[in-house]
């Protein structure tokens, strides 16, 4: 079973940044959406964002848009995710997810994608 490994969580403060790296233990996903989802205590797992397999479409949550900014390399076979003036509320596991089928246009819905990463824990205190 292909396993995403996801890394760069960790505690800040509010206002701080952080870069989350997910990449497949083995095969390419270059053809394929990837997305980034979260998960807090108590609720359930909400979509983040998503890149389309070129990084021409990149949908993200209202919640998190300006702040946030996912991208690609292909060539390095790894998606990122950027996240700035962060707040509590951002705290949570986040999950890396890729799409079984290519070239699909990139989801919001957790169903959407097939293969998940174990998570990073991100939390920022106030």
């Amino acid at each position: 079973q292909v396993q995403l490994v996801e890394s760069g969580g960790g505690l800040v403060q509010a206002g701080d940044s952080l870069r989350l790296s997910c990449a497949p233990s083995e095969r390419t996903f270059g053809s394929s959406a990837m997305g980034w989802f979260r998960q807090a205590p108590g609720k359930e797992r909400e979509f983040v964002a998503a890149i389309s397999w070129s990084g021409d479409t990149t949908p993200y949550a209202d919640s998190v848009k300006g702040r946030f900014t996912i991208s690609r390399d292909n060539a390095k076979n790894t998606v990122y995710l950027q996240m700035d003036l962060l707040k509590p509320e951002d705290t949570a596991v986040y999950y890396c997810a890729a799409d079984i089928y290519t070239y699909r246009v990139p989801g919001r819905d957790r169903y959407a994608y097939y293969y998940w990463g174990q998570g990073t824990q991100v939390t920022v205190s106030s």
